[in-house]
């Protein structure tokens, strides 16, 4: 009886999801296509022109043909540091996470694996075209409006990426940014600072190991089936790297080279710069200039038994190229620049941005970081 109940509660809450999305999607759609005319009445020439003047926008200046980017990875693993660094390029827009997007992916995708849901949309003449055509202009709604208008608008929500495929096919010139990050610091950043993610037990690394694998091994595989669009990009040679990674990843994006990328923390705040938000956990790290301090802050710190089955509960980890059983690894030497960078940061040498100074409770002090 109580699961007959389950059951039929279950579906009536995939019919009222099933319902909302298609009428969100159909008035975005409407919306969509009523002001897009007039986008395109003012042609590219005149689009960028105005974007580079600060005029507003409308919303239908863009279009799901236009070269979108979408930056993710596992929680943790240097996303809204690449977001920042790219916020800083002023023809590029990110902004803070949606963490709507990939929620409705994921409620896409249940649809699409459950037969019995599908077969009910379809005879309801909610197929995958109408499907998808809503997806299109409901997601394209959410990354236009959530923040200012620019030339290349770009979406950071991590596991969206888990859906990469399905972007790509809704949306045919957007390109991807997989950020790769050693999943053994990942997962002490996840669980040193709690960060809550939906299926993984903060009190277990080895579950948190088992289930970073999974994760990373879904985007990844997405990633390397439409290499022309998706760039792995791994944390650790970003940070050690920047000016290298930044230019090869603007020439991925076709975005002119602009020096402000690798100064981020000078923009914090600033109009035309880079917003943060007030409740990312990553806020207190992307203010600082680009430094080797979190690199190996895992060290010491997963249980022994961990470390000694990481190649079993972590086989991603040697397939990214990743030693498992290096404790610490030798990530590679850091740049004059990052090296300098790591002097001030520990010497407290940079300027807080203002945002910081009206949000103390967002600064943290520098750990020193293990011997790497």
């Amino acid at each position: 009886m109580i699961g007959k109940l389950k059951q039929n509660l279950l579906v009536a809450c995939l019919v009222i999801s099933s319902i909302t999305v298609f009428y969100l999607g159909r008035h975005a759609m409407e919306c969509h296509h009523r002001i897009e005319e007039r986008g395109q009445a003012m042609g590219p020439g005149a689009l960028r022109s105005t974007l580079r003047t600060g005029q507003n926008v409308s919303a239908g200046a863009y279009n799901k043909d236009m070269p979108l980017i979408f930056i993710g990875g596992v929680p943790r693993s240097g996303t809204t540091l690449m977001r920042a660094m790219l916020d800083a390029h002023p023809d590029v827009r990110c902004g803070e996470e949606t963490r709507v997007i990939p929620r409705i992916l994921a409620m896409k995708q249940m649809w699409s694996r459950s037969g019995r849901e599908k077969m009910r949309l379809d005879e309801a003449g909610v197929t995958d075209e109408v499907l998808d055509s809503a997806m299109q202009a409901f997601l394209l709604e959410i990354i236009v409006k959530h923040g200012e208008p620019a030339t290349y608008l770009c979406n950071k929500d991590p596991f969206a990426l888990k859906s990469l495929s399905y972007l790509a096919k809704i949306f045919p010139r957007a390109k991807f940014i997989l950020m790769i990050r050693d999943g053994r610091a990942s997962v002490h950043s996840m669980i040193s600072r709690k960060v809550t993610i939906a299926g993984f037990d903060l009190g277990s690394y080895r579950d948190c190991l088992t289930k970073w694998n999974r994760a990373i091994e879904t985007m990844y595989t997405q990633c390397l089936e439409v290499a022309d669009k998706c760039l792995p990009v791994h944390y650790e040679q970003l940070v050690l790297h920047p000016e290298k990674w930044m230019r090869t990843l603007l020439q991925f994006l076709d975005i002119p080279w602009n020096e402000a990328v690798l100064h981020h923390e000078e923009l914090i705040g600033k109009a035309g710069g880079v917003s943060l938000s007030k409740v990312e956990r990553s806020t207190d790290q992307v203010i600082k200039p680009v430094n080797v301090e979190a690199l190996s802050k895992w060290v010491g710190k997963i249980p022994p038994d961990v470390l000694r089955d990481m190649h079993i509960i972590a086989p991603m980890l040697s397939r990214l190229g990743y030693d498992p059983h290096a404790n610490p690894p030798n990530y590679g030497r850091p740049d004059p620049r990052v090296l300098d960078n790591t002097r001030r940061v520990f010497k407290g040498e940079f300027q807080l941005p203002d945002f910081l100074k009206e949000h103390p409770q967002l600064q943290k002090s520098p750990e020193k970081p293990n011997p790497s």
